[in-house]
């Protein structure tokens, strides 16, 4: 039985097994970046480094991929390689429960990977893994503001240099810019973002002003990521 034999169809055989041989870095597995890396296995790829520091927590369900009722307070990393290993028995995993920071990220070389997936939400990070991979001449692709949106249609790829209605953006371009870096690929959406109607209760008892999410904007995003990594790599 061969899994891939539908995307074969479309790429060609030849194609598939390149994948195969291909290294991808994931930063962040939240609704994002985890359907970045189930798509990214589905279509043949077979190493993997994921990265992050969170649990799973109950909020979570409602769009993250490695998020159920079953893997409440489980490492997401470790959920993960779980998920992945089920897809494709053959697929080597790296991974790393902690948090990216740019004065601690000796522990990952860029120039080991083909492609580096940005699926986090810290701004500082997100400046720091783009700028490490742009001067390292590493493939990097960056995912943005998928919270307060409602309507996956209104996604698209672009240049972080063309893009609006998106506030991480507008920090982006201006941090990068400094540092003589204007055109980044991203993923983004053009929805003008919807006021939260709900604070989210915390643990404590006090209520926070958190961003909001749907099940629909962040899983589409990342997939419409992986597709873009595919597409690239086959390049």
């Amino acid at each position: 039985m061969n899994q891939f034999v539908r995307f074969e169809a479309l790429l060609g055989k030849d194609k598939i097994e390149s994948l195969k041989t291909k290294k991808i870095c994931v930063f962040g597995l939240g609704g994002v970046g985890g359907n970045v890396c189930d798509s990214l296995i589905r279509s043949g790829i077979e190493h993997i480094t994921i990265i992050d520091n969170d649990d799973v927590n109950e909020s979570n369900i409602n769009r993250q991929l490695v998020a159920n009722t079953k893997t409440i307070g489980k490492a997401k990393v470790d959920v993960m390689e779980e998920h992945l290993k089920s897809l494709n028995p053959n697929v080597k995993v790296i991974k790393f429960k902690r948090f990216y920071l740019p004065e601690e990220s000796d522990f990952i070389n860029f120039k080991d990977y083909d492609y580096v997936i940005d699926a986090i939400d810290t701004v500082k990070a997100k400046i720091d893994i783009i700028e490490k991979c742009i001067n390292q001449n590493v493939k990097v692709i960056t995912a943005l503001g998928c919270g307060n949106k409602m309507n996956p249609t209104m996604l698209e790829v672009s240049d972080l240099a063309k893009t609006s209605y998106d506030p991480l953006a507008k920090v982006l371009r201006r941090e990068l810019a400094k540092k003589g870096i204007r055109h980044v690929k991203v993923v983004y959406s053009k929805e003008s973002p919807i006021e939260p109607k709900e604070k989210e209760l915390l643990s404590s008892g006090e209520k926070k002003n958190v961003p909001a999410s749907s099940p629909f904007v962040p899983p589409v995003a990342g997939i419409i990521i992986a597709s873009e990594v595919i597409k690239d790599l086959l390049d």
